[in-house]
C-alpha cells in the first residue's frame, strides 16, 4: 500500500510540474523579469596595442566632436527650457558629456590623434537654432537634433566596436556605446520625439531573407507532418521540462526525508 501511494503521489507532482511548466510557456515574455547584463569593462585591455585605422581615428574624432555640442546644448537647456524635464536631460547629457569627453582625450593621447576644439558646421548650425529658440520652441528641436545625432553615430559606434584591432578604440567604443543608448532612452522619455519622422532601417538583403524563405516553403512542402511537429512542440518541450522539475523534487524530497538537517542553498555565478 505504502508503495501504491507513493506512486500515486509522483505521479501528481509530475503532473503538477507539467502544468506548472506549461503556464510558463504561456506567460506573456513581457511579464518575465530579467537581468539586463552590463558590459564589464574591467575584462578589456587599453594598452593602445593594435593597428590603428583611419575609421578608428575618425570615430575618437567624432566622439569629441559630439561633446563639443551637447554640452553647450544641454546648458542651454537649463536657461531656455520651461520645462523641469527637459532641465533635468540636458543637465545629465551635458554632464555625462563631459566624463565622455575625458575618456576620449585621454585615449586621444595613447593614440597620439589630434582633437577638434569647437564643433563642426553643422553641430554649430544646430547650436544657433537653439540660441534663437524659447520655451516648448526650444525643447522640439533640442529633442530633435540630439535624437538625430545619437541615431546616427549609434551604428558608428557598433561598427567600430565589432571591427577595430586596437584595444584602445575597442574600449572607448564600448563605453560610448553605453552613454548614446542612455541618451537615447533620456531623450526620448521627454515624450517628444517624433519617432515617424526618424529615417527607417534598410531592407533586408537577399542573403539574409533567403534562408527565411527557403524555410517557409520547405515547411509548406512537408504538409502536415512538419507543421504537426511544429505545434506540438511546446507541448514536448512543457512535458520534458515537466518531468525534469519532477525528478528534481522527488530527488530533493528523498534527500530531505534521509537528512532532516539538509539546507538546500542557490549560488549565481557572473561571468563574462
Amino acid at each position: 500500500m505504502a508503495a501504491v501511494g507513493s506512486m500515486t503521489a509522483w505521479r501528481r507532482l509530475w503532473a503538477a510540474a507539467v502544468i506548472a511548466t506549461a503556464l510558463t510557456l504561456l506567460v506573456p515574455e513581457g511579464a518575465l523579469a530579467a537581468d539586463v547584463p552590463v558590459p564589464p569593462e574591467n575584462l578589456l585591455s587599453d594598452q593602445g596595442e593594435g593597428k590603428l585605422t583611419d575609421a578608428d581615428r575618425d570615430f575618437v574624432i567624432r566622439v569629441r566632436l559630439a561633446g563639443l555640442w551637447e554640452i553647450p546644448a544641454g546648458e542651454m537647456a537649463q536657461e531656455k527650457s520651461e520645462s523641469t524635464r527637459i532641465k533635468r536631460i540636458g543637465r545629465s547629457i551635458a554632464d555625462q558629456h563631459a566624463e565622455l569627453d575625458l575618456l576620449t582625450r585621454n585615449a586621444a593621447k595613447k593614440l597620439e590623434i589630434k582633437l577638434p576644439n569647437e564643433p563642426n558646421e553643422d553641430q554649430q548650425g544646430w547650436l544657433d537654432e537653439m540660441e534663437e529658440s524659447q520655451g516648448t520652441d526650444f525643447d522640439e528641436i533640442y529633442i530633435d537634433r540630439l535624437r538625430a545625432a545619437h541615431g546616427k553615430i549609434f551604428p558608428a559606434v557598433a561598427t567600430i566596436r565589432a571591427s577595430t584591432r586596437n584595444d584602445t578604440v575597442r574600449k572607448l567604443a564600448q563605453q560610448a556605446n553605453q552613454f548614446v543608448m542612455t541618451h537615447m532612452t533620456l531623450l526620448e522619455s521627454s515624450g517628444i520625439v517624433d519617432f515617424a519622422a526618424l529615417p527607417t532601417a534598410p531592407a533586408p538583403a537577399a542573403a539574409t531573407s533567403a534562408p527565411a524563405q527557403a524555410l517557409a516553403a520547405q515547411e509548406s512542402e512537408g504538409g502536415q507532418g512538419t507543421g504537426g511537429q511544429t505545434q506540438n512542440l511546446p507541448l514536448i518541450l512543457a512535458a520534458l521540462a515537466g518531468g525534469l522539475v519532477a525528478g528534481v523534487f522527488a530527488t530533493r524530497q528523498i534527500v530531505g526525508n534521509r537528512r532532516p538537517g539538509y539546507r538546500s542553498r542557490r549560488t549565481r555565478y557572473y561571468g563574462g
